[in-house]
């Protein structure tokens, strides 16, 4: 059985929500496992197949586009991940720090290094682990992907117009997830054995700022400041994605009207297929 534990932080339907529109791929990690594209990609691929065997056709929503777009384009066939290789990693970057294993990194991979930013510890771990693991850089191998899932998509994405409006509604969000609980679910945990602060789970943008704080090393202000800015840049990490996707059908996510706006699309591509 999975620990449901992350419900503010990763705002995850209610079950109101869940019970007019079922969804699927929901509660089937615990906080201390790990989770990544190659998961995704296999996940989807089942569930797709599912879906489609009842005459049903699979929506997907949400999620991050790096991931989305890894399922449409494939992934290069990287080495699996080795726990005590990062272990040993995590402890070195204890000791002198993410900006040092960059440095490292650069020296090994440049391509990969100015790809990845000095402080994001989890991608530089995984660029020095493919390299010790393979022997080769991990930008090398990225260039050899995968077959991508056999599915059509269309794909629609919802862009604010006015981004002074997107940054008022990530801080409302936020703090709505503070006034819920966000410290208190955080709190819990941190308590579970196999979860720390280095924990992917953890990692995660909010998630990461207030285990900074409940750690004592910033302030709730400064760790709610901190959590919407990155929220903020995460935000336009995902619209530029959306704007580099080929047959990304844009929508005003501020339209009135962009509910009918997106399911005229997916008539029209239903239509397109016979269905």
């Amino acid at each position: 059985m999975v620990y449901r534990g992350m419900e503010i932080g990763t705002a995850k339907p209610d079950a109101a929500t869940l019970a007019a529109a079922p969804h699927r791929l929901i509660d089937i990690r615990d906080p201390w496992e790990t989770y990544n594209a190659g998961d995704f990609c296999s996940d989807v691929a089942h569930e797709i197949a599912d879906i489609s065997s009842q005459g049903r056709v699979p929506v997907l929503a949400g999620g991050t586009m790096m991931y989305y777009r890894a399922l449409q384009s494939g992934l290069a066939p990287l080495p699996e991940a080795d726990p005590q290789l990062r272990e040993s990693l995590n402890a070195r970057a204890a000791e002198k720090g993410w900006p040092a294993l960059h440095a490292e990194l650069a020296v090994l991979d440049p391509l990969a290094a100015n790809r990845i930013k000095p402080a994001d510890g989890q991608r530089i771990q995984r660029a020095l682990e493919v390299i010790a693991l393979s022997g080769e850089k991990l930008s090398d191998l990225q260039q050899a992907t995968a077959p991508a899932i056999a599915a059509t998509f269309v794909n629609i994405g919802l862009m604010p117009a006015d981004r002074s409006r997107l940054h008022q509604n990530i801080r409302a969000r936020f703090m709505a997830m503070l006034d819920a609980g966000l410290l208190a679910e955080v709190a819990g945990l941190l308590e579970l054995e196999g979860v720390s602060a280095s924990s992917p789970s953890m990692r995660a943008v909010g998630y990461r700022q207030i285990v900074a704080h409940l750690l004592g090393e910033s302030s709730l202000t400064d760790a709610t400041e901190s959590a919407i800015v990155a929220t903020r840049q995460l935000a336009k990490r995902q619209m530029t994605w959306m704007r580099g996707m080929g047959q990304m059908q844009l929508v005003d996510s501020d339209s009135e009207d962009k509910v009918k706006e997106v399911l005229a699309l997916v008539h029209q591509h239903l239509a397109s297929r016979g269905d």
